[in-house]
């Protein structure tokens, strides 16, 4: 086990190596990505990023169900 200035040593060099490891990971791509998919389509719950795609989908993936109100005016 280390004592006195070794001990010191390897905390501050254990503390430098997490604040490397911390930045190099950066932001979480997965919470990301899911904060970007801001529509969800009210008949299967899958998410889109943006009014086209979700519109895209809606038509393709549901055609007997009536247009939700959002995608009236895209």
């Amino acid at each position: 086990m280390a004592r006195g200035h070794q001990k010191i040593q390897s905390q501050k060099k254990n503390a430098e190596k997490q604040a490397k490891m911390k930045k190099a990971q950066g932001s979480d791509q997965k919470a990301s990505a899911q904060k970007a998919l801001i529509y969800t389509c009210p008949v299967c719950r899958s998410q889109m990023p943006d009014p086209k795609t979700y519109k895209q989908h809606f038509e393709s993936k549901h055609p007997k169900s009536p247009l939700p109100p959002e995608l009236q005016s895209v």
